[in-house]
């Protein structure tokens, strides 16, 4: 969620129309300062506070040792049925559960460990088992987890390594005592085993295995901008009224070239919608899986065994690095906040970390410099103005830019992003500064202003004790940072940027795994920010963590724009839908896209694409309003347009339960529901229709779980013809469908087909993704696998 829950904003609503018209005129005409300073006592502990306390007992953060009872118990559960996997993610969230020095943690580890162990991740399964230790796992269990540590290491290849770790198994249950029951029996038979397996490896020692082909990585080459932080050389950075700062091709770019490389100021991981309860008497703990338990709060890396913070259940990492760079750095403040984070929403927790990661002396300096040109420093017009010919002798003069005249990827970067408070309606204003001031309340409150002006070192740390003292007068220091946070918050409408990952959909334990774009996170980069918006952009951008890479997806001359898509693209929607969202970023997009779109007489490829055809005659249906005309005169049936949109959302309903049979490893009956779905969609959906090709993608991953290659292959690149129609021979997406096709060619020894393939996927993804990226890692390993075959093969193929 980017902004706060519904019921916040209702909340705030009713605050707002019971302010005085004097006062809500005031508000309307203020400056950020001025809006702090009129509105800072206006949350009431009677209504607002009151409302926002309740909200957040919906959005657990503290440690239930009662919760981690239950996702103990459930893994073991899952474990005992052999689901590994999901057994790994109800351990994680157990050890987030259980209260720092609580043995019962340990438990969580041993127990993951196990689970990892099968999975066959041996590396991570020692780092749990050390962990386990580390938290005191009780003496008479260790022998147990002390042989799966020495099968690890086993596996591994550290034979010495595991001899010692059997070592001090026999030594444990030498201090023990002499045991006779089955479970004593049970590992000194284990243990009897591996000292037998250790001897014969070492006596026959494994060849060194040979990686499938030495894939070749090329190096990019890379020459720095000397102005632009992150940048490349064959940029510029321009400013003028109509257009803002921009950066323009200072030399003609090739496809597929690096044009930027930026690590995000500062990024907040989006939790999921599930994170929230629906009602505040709900008990039962939540089992379903949110970007939260998955990816790491710091790096956004993917999460395979997280290290929880020790102050709440919701924050998880990667490594204890990890957590301990983010506890020094902001996590020491946000831990107590957590609830109140998640109800005000991922912008408000932006503004929060943005503010920490600058320090409180760097937000002073340039908050009490805007207060200058307050009433100039907001407005594209006024700055322009105000730089006068400056521009024309450097870059120096241009927001955002230090006294060397570098715009550097920093906090004075992402200060000077223009918030449009004077276009943001006063409502949503006052109620973006309420949702801050309920923040910095909130710190005060919990004795936690010193930590937040870089007053109070980090290692005296104790949780800080929840204090009614919410209601209290904002000192001057707090003030300052809520005023730079309101100013963060307006700008995220504008400057956003989501950081997105291509997630596996299902399991991800099939021959070909199915990707999709996910929203992982939202960040600040400022200098990406400076990219101006086209619904045919000519760049591509991908992301590794928090890094950002910006690449040519097209041949760019010298002298003209870069332009990125703000998400409205001309493939994906029409050009009303796209101006219609794009009014969120207060200005009218006036690209060559929606120009010819608007100025032509024809209906847009989108529409005559996704549109319906005739459900008796199927030929082409002429748009109406309501009623819709079949276009052949002799047929001339009509249609309403309402029955064909439910007809469009039953079928969707019914992919959707096709898809579940899939997931539950019934793949014939899946086969029979999207074979029935493609005969209903041919009798009212055009033939080059999105869903169209959506099913044909569905069934080619249905015959690739049943290991039908050749059918797989022919529904797939049907799918590819449809996708190709929309997003273009070049595009990402057709990349990624390619990607797909590669692994079924591959899966099903189409030896020339997939070579080909993997050719042209290369080409594309390349160009998109970059030549370090996993898919085409994964691609290269193919192409190499493939043409390492004995000639017998390749020459019947």
């Amino acid at each position: 969620m980017a902004l706060p829950v519904e019921e916040w904003r209702l909340c705030a609503t009713r605050c707002w129309a019971a302010l005085e018209p004097a006062l809500r005129e005031r508000l309307a005409a203020a400056s950020l300062h001025d809006t702090l300073r009129l509105g800072c006592g206006l949350l009431r502990p009677e209504a607002e506070v009151a409302a926002l306390r309740q909200l957040c007992r919906r959005a657990r953060t503290e440690k239930e040792p009662a919760a981690a009872r239950f996702y103990r118990e459930e893994g073991n559960r899952l474990f005992g049925r052999r689901h590994y996997g999901a057994a790994v993610e109800l351990y994680s969230r157990a050890a987030a559960h259980e209260l720092p020095g609580s043995p019962e943690v340990s438990l969580c580890f041993a127990n993951r460990s196990a689970a990892l162990f099968h999975l066959g991740h041996f590396e991570v399964c020692l780092e749990d088992i050390a962990r386990a230790e580390s938290h005191g796992y009780p003496g008479r269990l260790l022998p147990k987890v002390l042989l799966r540590k020495a099968e690890c290491l086993l596996c591994l290849g550290r034979l010495q390594d595991a001899a010692d770790a059997l070592n001090m198994v026999e030594n444990k249950i030498a201090m023990d005592g002499i045991m006779t029951s089955p479970t004593h029996q049970t590992l000194l038979k284990k243990l009897s085993q591996l000292k037998i397996k250790i001897r014969e490896k070492e006596s026959c020692p494994e060849p060194a295995q040979k990686a499938c082909g030495n894939v070749q990585r090329t190096s990019e080459i890379w020459e720095e901008n000397d102005s632009i932080s992150g940048a490349s050389s064959s940029l510029s950075l321009n400013f003028d009224i109509e257009r803002g700062r921009h950066l323009v091709a200072s030399q003609d770019i090739q496809p597929g070239q690096s044009l930027l490389k930026e690590e995000a100021f500062v990024s907040v991981l989006c939790p999921g919608e599930s994170r929230l309860l629906q009602d505040s008497s709900e008990t039962a703990w939540d089992t379903r899986v949110t970007n939260a338990d998955l990816y790491c709060h710091r790096c956004l890396r993917q999460l395979l065994a997280s290290v929880p913070c020790h102050g709440c259940s919701y924050a998880k990492y990667c490594s204890q690095h990890c957590a301990d760079v983010a506890w020094e750095q902001y996590h020491r403040i946000e831990c107590s906040l957590g609830a109140l984070l998640l109800t005000l929403g991922v912008f408000c927790h932006v503004a929060l970390r943005t503010v920490l990661l600058a320090g409180f002396e760097e937000v002073r300096r340039l908050v009490e410099w805007s207060h200058d040109g307050d009433k100039d420093l907001c407005n594209l017009e006024a700055r322009c103005k105000h730089l006068g010919e400056a521009p024309r002798a450097g870059t120096r003069a241009i927001p955002g830019c230090n006294d060397d005249g570098q715009y550097q990827s920093s906090y004075q970067a992402v200060f000077n992003l223009l918030p449009h408070a004077e276009k943001h309606s006063p409502e949503h204003k006052f109620f973006c500064m309420l949702s801050v001031v309920a923040i910095c309340k909130q710190l005060q409150g919990a004795g936690l202003e010193a930590a937040v002006l870089n007053q109070e070192s980090s290692e005296k740390w104790t949780k800080p004790k929840a204090c009614g003292k919410t209601s209290g007068e904002l000192s001057p220091e707090l003030k300052t940072m809520a005023e730079a946070m309101l100013r963060h918050v307006l700008q995220l409408q504008c400057n956003a940027q989501a950081i997105t990952v291509m997630q596996e959909l299902g399991s991800g334990d099939g021959a070909v795994v199915n990707k999709k774009p996910l929203r992982l996170a939202t960040a600040f980069f400022p200098v990406l920010s400076l990219l101006n918006h086209s619904c045919c952009p000519n760049i591509s951008v991908s992301f590794s963590g928090t890094a950002a890479t910006v690449r040519a997806s097209q041949p760019i001359p010298s002298g003209q724009e870069i332009f990125h898509c703000y998400g409205p693209h001309r493939c994906r929607m029409r050009v009303a839908e796209r101006q219609q969202l794009l009014s969120q970023y207060f200005f009218e997009c006036r690209c060559q896209a929606c120009l010819d779109e608007l100025e032509s007489d024809d209906k847009s490829v989108v529409s005559v694409r996704n549109s319906f055809c005739c459900p008796s005659c199927q030929a082409p249906i002429q748009v109406g309003e309501d009623v819709l005309c079949c276009s052949n005169e002799a047929c001339a049936i009509s249609v309403s347009r309402v029955s064909l949109s439910c007809r469009l959302q039953d079928l969707q309903q019914q992919i959707k339960e096709a898809l579940e049979l899939l997931r539950d490893r019934k793949a014939d009956q899946a086969i029979k529901m999207l074979l029935k779905c493609q005969m209903d969609a041919g009798n009212f959906l055009s033939p080059e229709h999105l869903l169209m090709g959506e099913i044909e993608d569905h069934l080619a991953q249905v015959y690739a779980t049943l290991g039908k290659w050749q059918e797989a292959a022919r529904h797939l690149e049907r799918s590819i013809e449809i996708v190709e129609m929309h997003h273009g021979p070049s595009s990402v997406e057709i990349g990624h469908e390619l990607f797909k096709l590669a692994q079924i060619l591959f899966n099903g020894f189409a030896v020339s087909e997939a070579l080909s393939t993997i050719q042209r996927a290369e080409e594309i993804l390349s160009v998109h993704c970059g030549p370090e990226s996993t898919q085409i890692q994964e691609l290269q390993e193919m192409k190499t696998c493939l043409s390492e075959l004995p000639r017998s093969i390749l020459q019947r193929t």
